[in-house]
């Protein structure tokens, strides 16, 4: 399947995630040396240990760049190597200071960038593997581990619920498949969305993708198509899967936006795929959907000279799509609505702030609240 033409035009900055600053502070010193390692760690892991502290050493030799935007970048590439070898409590403790909710049944976190929520590989820490560390930070040593309600893709930010049990889990799963609960995301677009609302209802299925590395992608799968000037229905495909997002506008310029996403359906990478794919409008920072044979956007001369940026670090722009609402119906002994909302990261501020787009007021907020609820 051939995808729109990708036609960048970025300006972006980075900054620390949200509640990671004492992270990226803890997790930026350097490993303890051989002598001083646990007997129990395998020569396997001591080499990896070594040859990490290798590499690290070895990026602090480089010359430090004197453009700012340029440094911040460099600082992504070393964080997202350090998240990985921080330790688990350290993480812990991190995700206990980004506490957005917490009661008898729940506790709502806000997820950081660039962290998994499942092992996989390459994987040596996630959100999964903390959840006991966690539960017993907040509960004591006898507590159990917490429970995994619904997950978000490695490089998305924002509200994420864990239960402290796993009927309470199984429950709020439950919603989330019968699509009882409210998701608003918020995307920071290259390019503007037309219309500036709407409902994107194109169907999605996995292809393989040519091109350097050979690679999987997610893509669209619609039920009609345009045959000189007329439209012919195309034979549906046995592994397209339904996948319905509403979106809107908040705030827009020339060349980016702000925009409102919120899924109807839960496929993989729905929002990434209906965004680039189907408006022709891909997330900032997306480098796996901006292009449908390349694995990084290749950023226009103009972009470039924004950022202050050459070509090859282009590809660590991190993906500016943030889980800023959840709205839970009422369980348990919880009689009305659970409305969790989560603030932006400061990477997403400082790139709404440079491309000149405004954070919408609350009365707007509440004005679009009010028209989902009348079209529903």
């Amino acid at each position: 399947m051939a995808a729109p033409r990708w036609r960048a035009s970025v300006l972006w900055i980075w900054g620390n995630g949200q509640g990671l600053g004492s992270l990226f502070s803890l997790v930026s010193k350097p490993f303890c040396s051989a002598a001083a390692a646990s007997t129990s760690v395998n020569a396997q892991r001591l080499a990896e240990r070594l040859r990490a502290q290798k590499q690290e050493q070895d990026t602090n030799k480089k010359p430090v760049s004197t453009n700012p935007v340029q440094r911040r970048v460099e600082e992504i590439v070393r964080f997202t190597r350090q998240l990985q070898r921080v330790h688990p409590n350290v993480l812990a403790k991190a995700l206990t200071r980004g506490i957005l909710h917490q009661d008898n049944n729940l506790v709502v976190i806000n997820k950081p960038y660039g962290l998994p929520v499942h092992g996989g590989p390459g994987v040596q820490l996630c959100i999964s593997d903390v959840l006991p560390i966690l539960a017993k930070m907040l509960h004591g040593h006898k507590a159990e581990p917490l429970h995994l309600c619904h997950r978000l893709d490695k490089e998305t930010t924002g509200v994420m619920v864990l239960a402290w049990d796993k009927d309470m889990a199984h429950q709020v799963q439950e919603l989330f498949r019968t699509r009882q609960v409210v998701k608003k995301y918020w995307a920071i677009t290259v390019r503007v969305p037309m219309p500036s609302a709407g409902v994107v209802d194109i169907p999605i299925v996995e292809k393989e993708a040519q091109g350097q590395q050979q690679h999987h992608k997610m893509t669209l799968s619609p039920s009609y198509r345009m045959d000189n000037g007329k439209m012919v229905k195309v034979r549906h495909s046995r592994n397209a899967q339904v996948a319905v997002t509403r979106y809107q506008v908040l705030s827009s310029t020339v060349s980016s936006a702000l925009v409102e996403l919120q899924p109807i359906t839960g496929i993989k990478h729905q929002l990434r795929v209906h965004l680039s794919f189907g408006l022709d409008c891909p997330i900032l920072g997306d480098h796996k959907y901006s292009d449908w044979n390349r694995l990084a956007p290749q950023l226009s001369v103009g972009t470039l000279k924004k950022l202050g940026l050459e070509q090859s670090k282009a590809r660590y722009i991190p993906l500016h799509l943030h889980a800023q609402q959840l709205i839970l119906p009422a369980l348990g002994s919880r009689k009305e609505d659970l409305n969790l909302v989560c603030k932006l990261p400061r990477f997403f501020v400082c790139s709404l702030r440079r491309l000149g787009l405004e954070m919408p007021n609350q009365d707007q907020n509440e004005n679009n609240e009010a028209e989902h609820l009348g079209a529903q």
